[in-house]
Formats: C-alpha cells, sequence, structure tokens
C-alpha cells in the first residue's frame, strides 16, 4: 500500500520540541461532527460571508490585545501559525510540500471562549517529486521538479493566505506588507528551528526557506524585507537563529514585554546578549 504522504512528518514532528500541527482529517469526518458551540470557518466562508470582522472584534475584545497592529499580528498566529508550520516544517523535512486551499483549511471558533481552536486542514493534498514513494498516492499531486514543486506549494500557500490578508487590511487597517511579513518571516522560522533543534544545517534550511519565500512573493506577496540569518555562536550546532523582517508589534501591545528577541527592531547587542545566554541555560529559550 502506498503510504500516506504526510505520515513521514508526522513521525519527524514527534521528534520536535516544538511543533504546531494542525488537525489533519477528512471532509466527512469534518462534517460529520457534533457542533458543541465550535463553528467551523473555512477561509473562503468566513471571508466571503463578512466573518473576519466580526470575530477579529470579539478575540480583541475578549483577550486584547488593545492596540489594532499587535491584534492583527496575533490574529494571524492564532489561525496561520499550525497551517504555516505544516507547509514549511514538512518541505524542509520530508520534502514533500502540502496545497492548502481557501475551502479545506478551517478556522474553528470556540463560541463559549471567544477564541479559535487548532486550525484543521481537510483532505490534505501535497506536492512530491517523482522518485517520491508517496507519488502514486491518489492525494498527491507529482512536480517535474522542485522548482515547480516550490511553485505549486507557494501559489495554494498564497491563494490560501491572501484572502485573510486582504480582509483583515481591510478591518484593522493593518498595512498588507506587515501581515504578509510575519506570514513570510514564520514561513522561514519554522524551516530554522527545526533545523536547529534536530542539529542540522541552518543555512540550508535558510536556503529552502528563501526559496520558498520567493516563490510566495513571486505568488503575489508583498513585503517590505525578508528576515535575516543571525549567527551569534557560529562554533555551537544550535549557535545560530534569525531576525525578523518585519516586527510583529507586541510591544505595542505589552510595553513591558519590550521588543522581542528576534524584533528587526532589537539592537544586534542585545540580542547577541539574550541568544547567548539561551545556550548557557536553555530553560530561558522560547
Amino acid at each position: 500500500m502506498t503510504p500516506d504522504p504526510l505520515d513521514a512528518f508526522r513521525g519527524v514532528s514527534a521528534r520536535l520540541k516544538f511543533a504546531p500541527l494542525p488537525e489533519l482529517t477528512d471532509a466527512d469526518r469534518l462534517h460529520g461532527r457534533p457542533v458543541d458551540g465550535v463553528q467551523f470557518h473555512s477561509v473562503t466562508s468566513m471571508t466571503r460571508h463578512d466573518w473576519l470582522p466580526v470575530l477579529f472584534d470579539k478575540l480583541r475584545t475578549e483577550h486584547g490585545p488593545g492596540h489594532r497592529l499587535p491584534a492583527a499580528t496575533n490574529f494571524l498566529r492564532v489561525t496561520l501559525r499550525e497551517p504555516v508550520f505544516l507547509v514549511s516544517a514538512c518541505l524542509y523535512l520530508t520534502g514533500r510540500g502540502p496545497l492548502l486551499t481557501p475551502d479545506t483549511l478551517y478556522l474553528p471558533w470556540d463560541t463559549a471562549r471567544s477564541r479559535f481552536d487548532t486550525p484543521t486542514v481537510a483532505a490534505p493534498r501535497t506536492a512530491v517529486l517523482p522518485d517520491d514513494p508517496a507519488a502514486d498516492h491518489p492525494d498527491t499531486v507529482v512536480a517535474r521538479d522542485e522548482v515547480e514543486q516550490l511553485r505549486l506549494v507557494a501559489e495554494a500557500l498564497f491563494a490560501t493566505v491572501e484572502p485573510l490578508v486582504a480582509a483583515l487590511h481591510a478591518h484593522s487597517r493593518a498595512g498588507k506588507r506587515t501581515l504578509w511579513g510575519w506570514v513570510l518571516d514564520t514561513l522561514h522560522f519554522y524551516m530554522l528551528n527545526p533545523a536547529r533543534y534536530l542539529g542540522r544545517d541552518a543555512e540550508q534550511a535558510w536556503e529552502l526557506a528563501t526559496r520558498l519565500g520567493d516563490a510566495v512573493v513571486e505568488a503575489g506577496a508583498v513585503t517590505r524585507r525578508r528576515p535575516r540569518l543571525f549567527p551569534f555562536a557560529p562554533d555551537h550546532p544550535r549557535g545560530t537563529w534569525a531576525v525578523r523582517g518585519t516586527c510583529c508589534f507586541d510591544y505595542k501591545g505589552d510595553p513591558e514585554h519590550g521588543f522581542c528577541t528576534t524584533c528587526p527592531l532589537k539592537c544586534d547587542s542585545e540580542r547577541q546578549e539574550a541568544l547567548s545566554e539561551w545556550l548557557r541555560d536553555p530553560a530561558l529559550a522560547p
């Protein structure tokens, strides 16, 4: 029997300290569930029927932050963290690229807690290369080569995320370059993080992330600046981190917290000190 193309990713993800996976299911199981106070909005239904402004305002009112910019990037975090991890980390760790669609990415809204539950991807398809053992699986799309595979994955990611970004931009007035910047930064980090944790070549992971990011930009994403690698202890296997290209503005919602360690607004000398402290005491690392 041809293996499920995502089984390998589930296996390697179990070895990671941080692996925010979406729920993966099929359409019949998804639609056969009892409601139980959870509304399952696909990206298409959420944006086409104007649910995003309602849920954004409810999330912000109930949980903050009060400032519109960190509230906008937080909305992306709670809806797209797992889907972006699925696409980015799976491509890096297994060479297989999940193909998201706005009709099959569901964002469950818990009406009692006024917050989003773990995103769900229904009947996911995956772009694989011709020599992949899963190439004959019915849920795969066989790309001619790596260039076409990256294009397919990037175009699928863009088609899924752009409706959310457009609706969030219109309602929150956060710039599209800021919103897409968060997505592109996260895409890079979700290849770098597994590489660092598993003791792999950080620069090699970053190179693949850059190529995928280029393909997403080619598909239509916009951003002012891309993230950059930050080697702070080159002789240590986990001595490379990165700096985001776009600020998430969390500091505006929580001034006492200040700039994140990966924030482009933080000076590199302070960043170097914080990251070096993480190596001395891993319990301090996020």
